[in-house]
């Protein structure tokens, strides 16, 4: 047994480094045990909290940033646009921790559809020099050229099996989207739309979704080919393997040490890149717009991407603080934490990082996936940052009384805006 003297040496040396409950463990005698713990709370006397996350709140909450962030361009220390960005910029692009070496896109057409007033190209092209993404790209047929472009981003939906289609509707394509189009789009391919107003529109497959897909090496020939008799019970079951998986890849992916927001954002930008390889598009006239997670997408890559003029992001614009409580359930998960960016900036702040450039957030008032508190919140401190860089008009939030979708009246605002600016 070892000595008292090695015992209180070996306490003072864990206490000297910072090991906590050390003096709790030596100090307590009786009851049968010398080295008994000590308990913060008698057992079932924890208070409630209303929280998802039950009696761990009080600490989760406790860590977060308390009042304005560190980084907000709100913050007193900075004065102008010039000193703020490229600070704050530079903070998001570190923790994305994604920098693969640049490379040409290296684009190859591989279907080319006469659609009447358009056509529709399906291309892949290089993100990374072993990445290759696949998109579908609208060229209008009457525009003059070079036409202004638009980076359509699809969303998440717990919707796995297709990602791409859900924007563009095709000949011959599965039923289910008729309904899933009808919940979240207004029954419109906005993809379609878009390009009927002239503009030339990419819409890739986000990682993980469409033909970007997990397949596992078993898996059923219906999976892998998508054919359109597919029934909606085998088209949910591989929606929800896929969900039960998105945990299993997210930290698959962190124990790799990247982050798939930086995936996410990275090959986006890398679209930007794609565009201006194409003699139809103007350079200095691409905007972007999506809903749900195309919309963290859309507002990462204003922010991230000066070469996108103008952007449009529906239905995710909130204070991540306002959604520890109760709304980090289906709201926050692996395709967007960017692990301690939220001691740095809030979600508002990265999405500031687009100005001087012009950007329209909308959300719904009975869109559940979101605290209202925090979202007029994060609203305000939109208008402060653009009220503050003196560019008041160039940031539009609005509310509508609506769940979480893309209506037609929002697509209406949205279609208004992006010929303002783009």
């Amino acid at each position: 047994m070892p000595s008292l003297s090695r015992l209180v040496g070996r306490r003072r040396f864990l206490q000297a480094a910072g090991v906590a409950g050390v003096a709790p463990m030596l100090e307590g005698k009786g009851a049968g045990s010398p080295l008994r713990p000590r308990t913060d709370q008698a057992a079932g006397a924890v208070a409630a909290t209303g929280a998802d996350v039950g009696s761990l709140f009080p600490f989760i909450q406790s860590q977060a940033v308390k009042g304005d962030f560190p980084l907000s361009f709100l913050n007193p220390r900075f004065t102008t646009l010039n000193a703020w960005t490229p600070l704050a910029r530079a903070k998001v692009l570190d923790l994305l921790h994604y920098t693969p070496p640049p490379c040409p896109p290296a684009a190859e057409t591989v279907e080319r559809v006469d659609c009447g007033d358009y056509v529709r190209e399906k291309v892949w092209f290089n993100t990374t020099p072993d990445v290759r993404v696949p998109a579908y790209v609208l060229v209008p047929k009457n525009a003059p050229k070079p036409a202004p472009a638009i980076v359509a981003l699809h969303d998440h939906g717990g919707f796995y099996l297709w990602g791409k289609e859900k924007l563009v509707a095709i000949d011959g394509e599965h039923a289910v989207f008729t309904e899933f189009r009808a919940r979240y789009y207004g029954g419109r391919s906005i993809a379609i739309d878009l390009v009927r107003r002239g503009y030339v529109v990419v819409v890739t497959d986000m990682f993980y979704w469409g033909e970007r897909r997990m397949l596992l090496d078993d898996d059923p020939a219906d999976w892998r080919e998508r054919p359109s008799t597919m029934t909606a019970e085998r088209i949910q079951a591989f929606n929800t393997r896929a969900s039960q998986n998105e945990q299993l890849v997210g930290r698959t992916i962190y124990s790799a040490g990247f982050t798939w927001p930086g995936v996410m954002f990275w090959d986006d930008v890398r679209t930007v890149d794609y565009l201006l390889t194409r003699a139809d598009v103007d350079p200095k006239r691409i905007g972007c717009v999506g809903l749900s997670v195309g919309a963290v997408r859309s507002a990462h890559l204003a922010a991230l991407d000066e070469r996108v003029k103008a952007g449009v992001v529906v239905c995710w614009m909130t204070s991540f603080p306002a959604q520890l409580k109760k709304h980090v359930r289906n709201t926050i998960g692996h395709t967007k934490v960017v692990p301690g960016l939220q001691k740095h900036l809030d979600y508002p702040d990265v999405a500031s990082l687009a100005m001087p450039r012009p950007v329209l957030f909308m959300n719904g008032t009975k869109d559940g996936l979101f605290d209202l508190d925090g979202v007029n919140a994060s609203f305000a401190k939109l208008k402060a940052c653009y009220a503050k860089a003196g560019v008041p008009d160039r940031c539009r939030t609005q509310l509508y009384e609506s769940p979480h979708q893309f209506n037609a009246e929002m697509q209406a605002e949205a279609w208004a805006w992006l010929e303002r600016f783009v």
